[in-house]
């Protein structure tokens, strides 16, 4: 069994769940089939396992160090980015017509998972860069995109973004970064960006800063920001690295977890002028930093959804090789001890697990198949539902793999025991790179707040087109004899719904969002139902003409949907009623009631 990576279950999501072999038939995919992509697919796993996995431990051992103003890191993590830029794969999911390989944004979303669950660390530097390219890609002139994308996409320059401040942190109306306009129509930036990933490293040729500032006599609060091109190295007249750009590294951020990406503290124009090009229009800069951010929040409940695979991965591993005790009732001692996996706690705790790793892969690509429908519809009021569906779904799918794939971590530590518990095993690694995962692109707070106040307090549109894919799932599933968990999810949706009108009708904000974040997560909690309610109802539809190994398998998913709305779908009805009843404990609780002597 593979350590990182379970091709079964991807196949089941990719071609059985989402029905990709249709994707692949319109003009923007047809040059790619099932047999390409499944290609593809070995060709990334085999390079995750040859050149990622190897040395994940060696380099959350030996993070990043600064040593007279430059990172040092192990040489391993450039040379298996460069394996990565050589096969094309930092360009997967861009058009042909620039360099890249077309390929569906579900498939690369998944082929970025696979490095992520090997070696998390590593894949985040082709993540940020990715991100960094699609946005320069959108909003950029053509000027700009000559000039930069080509070595993005060939994984000779990186990219970051540049968002928060240390005075700011996630407040971004506050950040107060300057940008002085010149004569030519450049900028010269100053300020200093914190919490920067990938922010400063010897790994690529250059680094492609996206910084938000201010321009001088801009508006006051987010209305007034820009987004700047931002090179750590200036471009000479011939396009190629130049001058430095007098962006200095300040130090290295020491981190819980994904120790193998640098964590930087820049300042900007300290030692000399840093020049920035305005990318985009002015003052619209965080809509076009929007455009990164809500693809890294996608990406960052990947990031959640692998790391806890492969602590679930190792766990069921464990479970099947270590004896440890007998049969309850089995007095003898004289009898063998079974493998832990015949304890039904155990089980219970690997089936947590398989349920928080299969619902959050489903939901994330799910996420990211909504992109290539974007691509592929044919009208606009298609794409303005998918538009619709995926901006719901954005916080959702950032937030809750993040809360639960972090817990499926949690118990792969506990079926170790106290083996889990050292770095003899990587689970315990891989919780620690997971907990980022709950604070950045977003906190969980501000992800509830975008759900409930920016998405359905303002109005519940976007509502529609999810309740309507929720009811075709449910037609499909009843016609599959899965009836309790169609009521289940029936009642479930009306409670959120009640709990939406409810906030709607509540004139004071501050009340009708203290328990926002409650509210993501059991709203997140019935979308994955529904999702597993889609799986249980593909695997109901192929079980009878599966083989018997086949067979286990989607028996595996029908269990796991089972447990699934058993023991989680379940505790959300108290959660909406909560919401719904503006319930103010929090709200009013009083600043001094905290560290009381």
């Amino acid at each position: 069994m593979s350590e990182f990576v379970d091709r079964r279950n991807l196949d089941f999501v990719l071609f059985e769940m989402l029905d990709l072999d249709t994707l692949l038939t319109t003009p923007r995919y047809e040059e790619h089939d099932r047999e390409s992509i499944t290609a593809m697919l070995d060709v990334v796993e085999g390079i995750a396992e040859t050149n990622f996995l190897p040395f994940a431990a060696k380099l959350d051992a030996n993070e990043p160090k600064f040593v007279d103003g430059k990172v040092e890191i192990i040489p391993e993590v450039g040379e298996a980015l460069s394996v990565l830029g050589e096969a094309g794969l930092f360009a997967a999911g861009f058009d042909e017509a620039i360099g890249g390989l077309q390929l569906p944004w579900v498939v690369t979303t998944n082929i970025n998972g696979i490095f992520t669950a090997a070696n998390l660390s590593v894949a985040n530097y082709a993540f940020l860069t990715v991100g960094a390219a699609n946005m320069l890609n959108a909003f950029g002139t053509d000027e700009q995109k000559d000039a930069y994308l080509p070595n993005m996409l060939a994984g000779k320059w990186f990219g970051t973004m540049c968002l928060s401040e240390p005075q700011a942190g996630s407040s971004l109306a506050d950040i107060k970064t300057k940008a002085v306009r010149k004569d030519d129509g450049t900028f010269s930036l100053s300020g200093s960006k914190m919490w920067i990933s990938g922010g400063d490293h010897e790994l690529s040729d250059n680094i492609i800063h996206m910084v938000l500032a201010r321009i001088e006599g801009a508006p006051v609060g987010t209305r007034g920001i820009s987004l700047f091109i931002v090179p750590r190295y200036r471009l000479n007249e011939a396009g190629e690295r130049g001058e430095w750009n007098h962006i200095a590294l300040a130090g290295l951020n020491h981190k819980m977890g994904q120790r193998g990406t640098t964590n930087c503290l820049l300042n900007f124009g300290e030692s000399g002028e840093t020049v920035g090009y305005l990318l985009g229009e002015e003052n619209k800069g965080l809509a076009c930093m929007f455009h990164m951010m809500n693809e890294a929040r996608v990406g960052v409940g990947q990031a959640s959804v692998m790391s806890a695979l492969a602590g679930y991965l190792h766990a069921v591993d464990y479970a099947r090789e270590r004896p440890q005790g007998r049969p309850a009732g089995v007095k003898d001692q004289s009898t063998p001890q079974v493998s832990i996996i015949e304890h039904t706690d155990v089980r219970r705790m690997l089936m947590a697990q398989k349920a928080a790793v299969e619902g959050g892969l489903s939901l994330t690509s799910y996420c990211s198949l909504l992109v290539d429908k974007q691509k592929t519809a044919e009208t606009a009021e298609e794409r303005a539902e998918y538009d619709d569906l995926l901006g719901l779904l954005t916080p959702v799918a950032k937030s809750w793999p993040s809360e639960h794939c972090l817990e499926a971590n949690k118990w792969a530590i506990q079926i170790l025991g106290g083996y889990g518990y050292t770095r003899d095993y990587p689970v315990e690694r891989h919780y620690r790179d997971n907990r980022l995962n709950h604070i950045h692109e977003g906190t969980f707070g501000i992800q509830g707040r975008d759900l409930l106040g920016r998405k359905l307090r303002a109005g519940v549109s976007a509502l529609t087109p999810l309740r309507n894919q929720i009811s075709s799932t449910i037609e499909t599933a009843r016609a599959q004899g899965l009836n309790a968990e169609c009521d289940q999810l029936e009642k479930a949706l009306a409670s959120a719904e009640k709990a939406i009108e409810v906030v709607r009708s509540c004139e004071e904000e501050n009340l009708s969002l203290a328990n926002a974040t409650l509210f993501l997560d059991a709203f997140g909690t019935v979308v994955v139902a529904w999702l597993w309610l889609w799986q249980a109802s593909v695997a109901k539809q192929a079980s009878p003409e599966a083989g018997s190994s086949e067979e286990t398998f989607y028996k595996s998913k029908i269990a796991a949907a089972q447990y699934f709305f058993r023991y989680e779908l379940s505790k959300v009805f108290n959660t909406f009623e909560l919401v719904a009843s503006l319930d103010d404990t929090c709200e009013l609780a009083s600043a001094d009631f905290f560290g009381v002597s």
